[in-house]
């Protein structure tokens, strides 16, 4: 027992020269985050272990193909603030657009796009991401009473995507945006030519006809356009209520009024 007592400080002067040592030459093999880990276990210091970019990307692309684009979002920004020389920095760069469009942040997803492109114009995802700004465009229309602006920059996104890779993945497609935007568009001035006569402004109506045959004539409402414009050319004003050639866009259903007024007859009284 006295034998004991007698080594016990030398065995507390010993503890910390060895674990000295033993962090030291793992520094020196290992790395830093080696020490860190061996002094917790001596320590109790619990520092949160910091995750490598690959295992970021794949908790991420775990997150993402399962529909949670928030969570997905916050680890792809985290990548590519940590990590921005690693090679998982760019797909982090797009997919975090990516997150973007799919949780309906399009002025977000555009922004996060057109930067990719900015960055990276020669990369082998130009396609699918001119493709995706014009469907973040494309999602945005809104019915043809209001502004067109979406239309528009969604028709001059997919345009750019068949100008510059006609032979594309997404070009097909992306050509069948094109005609339903153009269609949409076509619809707009339409709907405004019809309003300037309801409004009796001919010459605005005539006008805005004019420029849908010149600038949309293989639309589908374009043969009604030149009926319209000719028959004002010559003269004749739409007959009938306003009301039958403008279309009921955000208009309420009037026939829920049919019966307003009307008195309804009181049921007898029961004794």
């Amino acid at each position: 027992m006295k034998h004991f007592a007698t080594n016990l400080p030398m065995q507390k002067l010993r503890q910390p020269l060895v674990i000295a040592l033993l962090g030291a030459a793992l520094f020196f093999l290992s790395g830093c985050s080696v020490y860190h880990d061996i002094k917790s276990i001596f320590t109790g210091d619990s520092d949160p272990v910091q995750a490598s970019p690959e295992t970021l990307a794949m908790d991420a692309l775990e997150e993402f193909n399962h529909g949670q684009y928030s969570d997905a979002l916050k680890l792809f920004n985290e990548i590519e603030e940590r990590f921005p020389f690693s090679r998982f920095s760019l797909m982090a760069e797009l997919k975090s657009a990516d997150c973007h469009y799919y949780l309906g942040h399009y002025t977000e997803a555009i922004s996060a796009y057109e930067d990719f492109a900015k960055n990276h114009p020669t990369n082998e995802a130009m396609p699918y991401v001119l493709f995706q700004v014009g469907m973040c465009h494309f999602n945005q229309m809104d019915t043809i009473d209001r502004d067109p602006g979406s239309a528009i920059e969604a028709e001059i996104a997919f345009n750019k995507l068949v100008r510059l890779y006609p032979a594309s993945p997404y070009t097909e497609e992306a050509k069948g945006k094109i005609s339903a935007t153009r269609n949409f568009l076509a619809e707009h001035e339409l709907y405004v030519a019809r309003f300037y006569i309801k409004m009796d402004k001919l010459e605005q109506s005539m006008a805005r006809l004019q420029y849908l045959l010149d600038n949309y004539p293989d639309t589908s409402v374009a043969p009604e356009a030149a009926m319209l414009l000719t028959g004002l050319q010559a003269g004749e004003k739409p007959k009938g209520k306003w009301r039958d050639w403008i279309p009921e866009i955000g208009l309420p259903d009037w026939t829920m009024f049919k019966d307003f007024g009307k008195v309804t007859p009181q049921a007898p009284a029961k004794e």
